[in-house]
């Protein structure tokens, strides 16, 4: 039997927050629930800059095994206006550029079959954001348009360096409620934003020409033999095999 597949999520909050309440993380832990493993590192707060710091420790170029695909998040903290202090999240978005291709140029080393994903910034409701923000922290400046601009930077890296790209800022805009729909607080998925991210990502997966396939219908469901254990059917006479049963979902993914 082959090693199972690795799928690496690294970033920022909206990677951290993935596992949580229907989000994009979770969701494709269970798509891939009897195909691949799919490992959490996301990191609150932390712009490309933090990221470049621990790449090598996150994913070690001598490690045994490496992951079949990373999906790197990062910009939105970056995109940050500046605090007068010097202190902060914000990176200027030449730097974050530079950043972000250092990265991609990391993970591509990892191996011959690791295969890399970015996300590019979403877009955020402004209005909410002010009001869930808390005020033990210093006012932090995000807008709409910095987004857009952070997201078009990481779609220029992700051609530049031939990866793979799903641009959230305008796939999440394609919905006309994006702005009260998507967001728990103005700048965090909702289930229906996470969603779209889910979408977004199996299309790329099922369309990328990489051998092997790493979309979900084309891979292999770990232990999917039939089985005397398994669920006896009312007639007493056989069993049912419910390692492709998918009924569970809310969602029928393609």
């Amino acid at each position: 039997m082959n090693a199972r597949p690795v799928f690496v999520l690294f970033g920022s909050s909206i990677v951290q927050y993935s596992f949580s309440n229907g989000g994009w993380g979770a969701t494709l832990a269970d798509i891939y629930a009897r195909k691949a493993d799919i490992v959490l590192r996301g990191y609150i707060g932390w712009n490309s800059r933090r990221a470049l710091q621990v790449i090598d420790k996150v994913f070690p170029k001598d490690s045994a095994v490496q992951p079949s695909l990373v999906i790197v998040y990062l910009g939105g903290n970056d995109s940050i206006a500046p605090h007068p202090s010097g202190l902060g999240p914000h990176v200027p978005i030449e730097e974050y550029i530079d950043n972000m291709r250092k990265i991609a140029e990391h993970l591509k080393s990892l191996s011959d079959k690791t295969r890399v994903i970015f996300l590019s910034c979403p877009p955020l409701n402004e209005e909410l954001l002010k009001k869930s923000t808390s005020t033990a922290l210093s006012e932090i400046v995000r807008t709409n348009e910095t987004c857009r601009l952070y997201s078009e930077a990481c779609i220029s890296v992700s051609k530049e360096m031939d990866i793979k790209v799903v641009d959230l800022w305008n796939a999440v805009q394609r919905r006309d409620d994006w702005a009260t729909a998507c967001f728990t607080d103005g700048l965090h998925l909702s289930e229906e934003g996470s969603n779209i991210v889910v979408e977004e990502i199996l299309t790329i997966l099922k369309e990328a020409d990489w051998d092997p396939c790493l979309h979900w219908k084309a891979m292999p469901t770990e232990f999917a033999e039939d089985s005397p254990y398994d669920l006896v059917s009312s007639s007493g006479q056989y069993t049912y095999n419910p390692s492709e049963w998918i009924y569970h979902r809310k969602l029928s993914w393609e």
